[in-house]
């Protein structure tokens, strides 16, 4: 039976990944009825991630009362999929549901005072739950604590220069009074477990490009609160270095999310990488390509800024490795779109040509619906052309 699979991103303000993928499917069905298509929703790591995979892995939602970045107690939804044939009990959790700056008004943001610890909770639940791999998207925080409290909620302890543990949970502005790290006491299952962080930042660090001086002033940070968010994360790869034994302080993506990216790889042994990489490879999306007629993809907007790292040209780039072509439907394309083709994409199409943008992202499934039927016949797909 001939295979096609719809693997669309979300489109902005018009449609959820899983409802353009559901609107693809129509399309393909009104021409070609009897077809088998596979949907499998994707995102580029950004917010929204946890939804599209939990449609592909069949994933259920739990919630736990947690920290909010300011200490207060709430409900958090995170997703757990349990063990299968081909894929480890998994658990996928966004930093943003826990420890995220739209949870603050305007005026509660300062990430001199909020903490991870409640991102940490959420590990702590999946592990309990049995997951043996943990996805975690870390945009969209409020914090530039490293990591720090995450790594409380775990265990680690924090000393200060007399010896004393620091208060729970650690902030941003706790890090230049550490002096020393003990993860003795970390949770028992963390050490079996792989974590992989959907990082597409390069970030390091510290420094000029480095999570304080670059993020924090957009959390909310004044400039004399930026430059001691800086000493402190400078103040923790030391320590880092010298009691644990790793130097992250300029590694790439070290500084994302306020810390999060170096503290995650330090106190959890955790692998970055690009989020639509790590979506694909999660959602199982190389073995779902193989021996499809077609690949389709899709998002929103579709031009040159594509090209680092959207979802995209990552289903194009997996699915031509397979040997599947890949074609975009995007609800407007902007500069440089050419290079998208030249990036490995096979074509794309505007989905409402010449309608007002309103009106489009309005009628969004309809005209996606309509436009993916308007491709399969285009291309000849139910007479068996190319």
């Amino acid at each position: 039976m001939m295979k096609f699979i719809c693997a669309p991103d979300s489109f902005k303000e018009s449609m959820t990944a899983v409802e353009a993928a559901t609107s693809m499917a129509r399309g393909i069905r009104d021409v070609l009825p009897g077809v088998e298509v596979d949907l499998c929703p994707i995102s580029d790591g950004g917010e929204g991630f946890a939804v599209a995979v939990a449609a592909s892995l069949n994933a259920k939602r739990m919630t736990t009362r947690v920290t909010g970045p300011l200490g207060e107690r709430c409900e958090v939804g995170w997703l757990f999929a349990a063990e299968m044939q081909d894929h480890p009990a998994t658990a996928v959790i966004e930093m943003a549901a826990a420890s995220g700056l739209e949870l603050l008004a305007g005026d509660q943001r300062d990430p001199t005072k909020t903490t991870t610890y409640g991102t940490g909770e959420l590990i702590a639940a999946a592990l309990d739950q049995g997951a043996r791999r943990i996805v975690l998207g870390i945009g969209g925080s409020a914090t530039n604590d490293f990591g720090c409290g995450a790594a409380q909620a775990l265990g680690a302890r924090f000393l200060d220069q007399q010896g004393h543990p620091l208060p729970e949970p650690v902030t941003g502005g706790h890090l230049e009074r550490i002096e020393h790290i003990e993860l003795s006491k970390l949770h028992e299952k963390i050490n079996g477990v792989e974590m992989a962080v959907a990082c597409d930042v390069k970030n390091p660090l510290t420094g000029c490009e480095g999570a304080a001086r670059v993020y924090a002033a957009q959390k909310g940070a004044t400039h004399q609160q930026v430059l001691q968010l800086d000493r402190g994360l400078r103040h923790m790869a030391q320590r880092v270095r010298q009691q644990l034994g790793q130097d992250i302080e300029h590694q790439p993506g070290a500084g994302a999310a306020g810390g999060m990216g170096g503290g995650a790889m330090v106190f959890f042994n955790a692998a970055l990488k690009p989020g639509i990489d790590l979506v694909l490879e999660t959602v199982r999306f190389g073995d779902r390509v193989k021996g499809c007629r077609l690949c389709l993809t899709g998002e929103g907007k579709l031009d040159g800024q594509s090209l680092s790292g959207k979802a995209c040209l990552g289903v194009a780039k997996a699915a031509k490795q397979r040997g599947v072509a890949t074609y975009a439907l995007v609800g407007a394309v902007g500069d440089e779109v050419e290079r998208a083709l030249q990036a490995g994409l096979a074509g794309y199409r505007v989905i409402g040509p010449g309608i007002p943008e309103r009106e489009s992202i309005r009628r969004g499934p309809e005209l996606l619906r309509n436009a993916t039927a308007r491709l399969m016949r285009e291309l000849r797909i139910c007479c068996g052309g190319n």
